[in-house]
């Protein structure tokens, strides 16, 4: 989002805990991990999103004056804790999965290594901006693979889940191959191209549908898309028609225009015949109206004659899949690999690399997820991005993560580009990493 969020987003346990780290004279350093324990039924794979906004949260994590009077006021909090507080800093050091990149279950797509007071205090912003993006990443990726060269744009902001699910969940769309968005504030923050046509209201206002369209396209030359199912939609295509001579005296072409309901493959198919009679075989038809990845490869099955499609709600809202089972966890504390053993939650201990491995065709054929002490053939996933509190380098712009996305979709195996489930793609525990979880429970026993 850039800039500071309230450091009082947080869940009151983490402030809890910080004391109670801080009266036991613990802040040895720690290593945490974020990381989705299993993948939905109906998702192969999973696309990483997120560690910008992560980055910039922790650059900017600080308590005002404010915060500070208001802990005090609560009476939770011991004089000692609160000093601590009035100079908190994140000095440590990230290492992550690029923007961009598909990942799979158990793999770590986040790395922090920090005192564990630091550590332990951004766990719930961490897993709030990298879940969300992930999550939207991961549904308009299966979108884009539905739709190979179609224009996509984002249409969820006025149903996503608060104003920085509406403008994250355009980035995070952006990222896994959308042309764009409806929101004016996603062009303005992150450059991604804003789009817009007309609502039912602008033609109901006026007194005629031609009227309307007359009025719309000497407003917005340049981008004259026109909304032709407010009333009978064949009709309105061909008021488009009948209108396009005078709009092309006057220098004004109808790029194209926007069916919202009904069945869009048959409206499609009829508006297709009526335009190309009238001679406006260059004008597109673009299509919205609570579409997710499933409507859209069925339209396109049906040979519908669609260009571009509007896909709002069921993508910002992840409709079918809300939520992801992923988790931000201890594996070191002190020098000692620590392990979570309970029931159906059990994590793998210490500091963790995947590498992954292609085919001679140059598409994804393995994981191995190891210690990142061992040394495995194939490329190595998590890379240093934070070094004490401070950035490394420059990171990948939003364009390199959205190229990163569409390399990786396109390395993905066949089956798992599929809308359908999959059988699960390999991912190899390491020798070393299961010798090691052997002997964390051992001397945990």
């Amino acid at each position: 989002m850039n800039g500071r969020v309230s450091s009082l987003l947080t869940d009151l346990y983490q402030l809890t805990m910080l004391q109670g780290y801080l009266d036991s004279h613990m802040d040895e350093v720690a290593v945490y991990e974020f990381f989705v324990r299993r993948l939905p039924e109906n998702r192969n794979f999973l696309v990483a999103a997120g560690l910008e906004s992560v980055l910039d949260y922790l650059l900017h994590a600080r308590f005002s004056p404010d915060e500070l009077r208001f802990l005090e006021q609560t009476g939770r909090f011991n004089d000692r804790f609160l000093h601590y507080l009035e100079n908190f800093r994140f000095s440590g050091d990230v290492h992550a999965m690029a923007e961009g990149r598909v990942f799979f279950a158990d793999e770590p797509i986040l790395r922090i290594t920090a005192p564990i007071l630091e550590a332990q205090f951004v766990e719930t912003r961490v897993i709030n901006l990298l879940h969300y993006q992930t999550l939207v990443a991961s549904k308009a990726a299966r979108v884009r693979l539905a739709a190979p060269g179609r224009l996509l744009v984002d249409f969820g902001l006025r149903r996503a889940h608060g104003a920085e699910a509406g403008l994250l969940g355009a980035r995070a769309a952006f990222i896994a191959g959308f042309d764009g968005s409806s929101n004016v504030l996603a062009e303005y923050r992150f450059g991604i191209p804003s789009y817009g046509t007309m609502a039912h209201s602008f033609v109901q206002a006026h007194d005629d549908e031609s009227s309307a369209f007359e009025h719309f396209a000497h407003t917005q030359p340049n981008n004259v898309v026109l909304l032709i199912d407010t009333y009978d939609t064949e009709a309105a295509a061909r008021k488009v028609v009948e209108l396009a001579p005078r709009l092309q005296g006057a220098g004004i072409a109808i790029r194209a225009v926007r069916i919202d309901s009904g069945d869009l493959a048959e409206h499609a198919r009829k508006v297709r015949a009526i335009l190309d009679a009238g001679g406006l075989t260059t004008t597109h038809i673009f299509a919205s109206g609570n579409l997710d990845e499933y409507e859209v490869a069925a339209l396109l099955e049906k040979g519908a004659p669609i260009t571009g499609f509007g896909v709002g709600t069921r993508m910002l809202t992840s409709s079918d899949v809300p939520y992801l089972d992923c988790a931000y966890k201890l594996m070191e504390y002190a020098g000692h690999a620590r392990r979570k053993r309970s029931e159906g939650k059990a994590t793998w201990p210490g500091r963790k690399q995947v590498y992954r491995e292609y085919d001679a065709e140059g598409r994804m054929a393995g994981d191995t997820l190891c210690l990142d002490s061992e040394g495995y053939s194939g490329e190595p996933l998590l890379e240093l991005v934070m070094k004490g509190g401070r950035r490394t380098e420059r990171l990948p712009t939003l364009h390199d993560a959205r190229r990163l996305c569409a390399r990786e979709l396109e390395r993905l195996p066949d089956a798992l580009r599929s809308l359908d489930r999959a059988g699960p793609y390999p991912v190899t525990i390491s020798r070393g990493l299961r010798e090691l979880a052997a002997a964390v429970d051992e001397h945990r026993a």
